[in-house]
């Protein structure tokens, strides 16, 4: 297997008085995509959540544990959140485009990062579009508003917008639960070609999506990690009856 990227370790953590994860500890392997499955409520968005601390924006969140990211602990105190998010993008279930130009959503980042050079700044929005596989559609309407794209190609372009800073990791969270089959497509075509580069983690809730899209995949239930391995072997002879019972449908 790959070097694990991201470690978590005992990773615990409460919404007030519930408790949402129970001691995670979990490798997530540098370049592959890793998929996070189980039933509605059961914890997997809030771990993909606390990979890049977004959680903190929650009140009355307890955390305890370690993430681990390149062998760093993100939750020590001076850790650089806004530095954190840069190394950490994240792609949410509904494509959220700003009401700019295409050529504006995707220059948004560099520009707050510092780059003002519009040269560079036309680089690297063709790059991310070209990476995000859509260049070909958006090419010739860089200056229209994003709001004017299709629901597939605003999440793309959200993607388009996180390879933008650079990241070394993209979080996402449900991608595809928003579009319609052509488009879900395409965004697992695009997953497939990014993990050439980056890491991905992906939370879906569709267990065909799982096993076409990830080389790792972990089980979740009731905030437990209950399984995790290739996604080969969850999806054909998972270890726990669990595992075997909502893969097959019996539960969630």
């Amino acid at each position: 297997m790959a070097e694990a990227k991201i470690r978590s370790r005992n990773l615990t953590l409460h919404y007030g008085n519930k408790m949402a994860l129970d001691n995670v500890t979990l490798d997530i392997h540098a370049k592959q995509v890793t998929a996070l499955i189980g039933p509605s409520g059961c914890g997997k968005s809030t771990f993909l959540r606390t990979l890049n601390r977004m959680n903190d924006l929650i009140p009355f969140v307890k955390i305890s544990g370690e993430v681990l990211v390149d062998n760093y602990n993100i939750y020590e105190d001076k850790v650089d959140v806004v530095n954190l998010r840069k190394k950490i993008g994240m792609v949410f279930q509904k494509s959220n485009p700003f009401a700019k130009s295409v050529f504006e959503n995707i220059a948004y980042g560099p520009k707050i990062n510092g780059i003002k050079d519009k040269k560079k700044l036309t680089e690297i929005v063709e790059f991310s579009l070209q990476r995000a596989a859509i260049w070909d559609e958006v090419k010739d309407r860089l200056n229209d508003s994003a709001l004017g794209l299709s629901g597939g190609q605003q999440q793309r372009l959200c993607i388009a917008r996180t390879i933008a800073i650079n990241p070394e990791i993209i979080l996402m969270d449900e991608p595809a639960s928003a579009l319609d089959p052509i488009s879900t497509s395409k965004i697992e075509e695009l997953i497939f070609q990014l993990k050439t580069d980056y890491t991905i983690v992906i939370v879906t809730h569709n267990m065909q999506q799982a096993a076409r899209v990830s080389d790792n995949t972990a089980f979740f239930y009731m905030g437990e990690l209950v399984e995790f391995g290739r996604t080969k072997s969850i999806f054909t002879v998972p270890s726990k009856k669990q595992t075997e019972d909502y893969i097959t449908g019996r539960f969630g």
